[in-house]
């Protein structure tokens, strides 16, 4: 086994682009996160490759692990054809430890990252904590069943009246996070320049949100998803998150995936409802 870190993003996207391929929909967090790396337009916050760790663990049959993390966020890890053995994960583990690097948790496959978490915190005297059970899913075509309500648009510089408050709520909701109104202000706002946040308005009213987060070669990601409790149990969320998907379709895109939390079986209801149907599930551990 070889363990070989990257500081050149092209580079490591060159070496790991054709096995995150093989299962495109899986990986949206490392493709779309290496994309936005190799396009070098957007370094805001995390976004700096300069700052990211890149490894790979490798034997005769090619790319065996992919590694990437763009702190603060997890490692996220993929498996080449989400197959592995303990020697794989020991020889990453092994690198990262004698780079001195120190990892805050692991989010990917549920079988990968349980295993790694385990090695990990033996090798390193740590505890891990699940924060997050994951579902990711995909979709190829909207279920045109699915009721319209209220009209789509992007995200406009008025609406910071109100979006700051929206994406402090869907902080709190999705990962139990208290955050400061001022302080998330800035990351309302970088959101909302995108070009790629939508907000669903019923009566001239603002009622639901949902983002073309990340963008893949044939794979659109959406996230963001959120209703103030409110507007909640009147399908506004559905409507946001099938009309966003079909823009996303429209657009190009051969699928459209996100991720949820199995903790709220009403959004994962919704979701199926609109045609998402799932593909995997996912763990977000931190290291303690």
């Amino acid at each position: 086994m070889r363990f070989q870190l990257y500081t050149d993003v092209k580079a490591f996207y060159r070496d790991t682009c054709g096995v995150l391929m093989r299962h495109e929909a899986q990986n949206v967090l490392p493709l779309g996160n290496l994309m936005i790396g190799c396009a070098g337009r957007d370094r805001e916050g995390w976004r700096d490759p300069a700052n990211w760790l890149m490894a790979a663990v490798s034997d005769d049959t090619g790319v065996r692990l992919t590694a990437l993390m763009t702190p603060p966020h997890n490692l996220t890890l993929y498996a080449t054809d989400n197959r592995f053995d303990d020697s794989v994960l020991i020889c990453l583990i092994d690198g990262l430890n004698a780079a001195g690097i120190v990892l805050p948790g692991v989010t990917t496959e549920k079988a990968l990252a349980g295993r790694f978490a385990g090695l990990y915190t033996d090798a390193n005297s740590l505890k891990s904590r699940v924060l997050v059970n994951q579902r990711i899913y995909e979709l190829t075509q909207v279920n045109p069943a699915i009721p319209s309500a209220g009209s789509l648009r992007l995200a406009r510089e008025s609406d910071m009246a109100f979006l700051p408050y929206w994406f402090a709520g869907f902080q709190s909701d999705c990962f139990g996070r208290d955050c400061n109104i001022a302080a998330i202000a800035a990351d309302a706002r970088y959101h909302a320049g995108t070009r790629k946040l939508y907000i669903l308005e019923d009566a001239g009213t603002p009622v639901s949100m949902a983002k073309l987060n990340r963008e893949m070669q044939t794979v659109g990601c959406i996230g963001f998803v959120y209703t103030p409790p409110y507007f909640r149990g009147r399908g506004y969320a559905s409507a946001c998150v099938a009309g966003v998907s079909r823009r996303i379709l429209e657009a190009g895109y051969r699928k459209c995936a996100l991720y949820t939390d199995l903790a709220n079986p009403i959004s994962n209801s919704i979701y199926q409802k609109i045609g998402y149907t799932p593909i995997c599930d996912s763990l977000q551990i931190a290291f303690e």
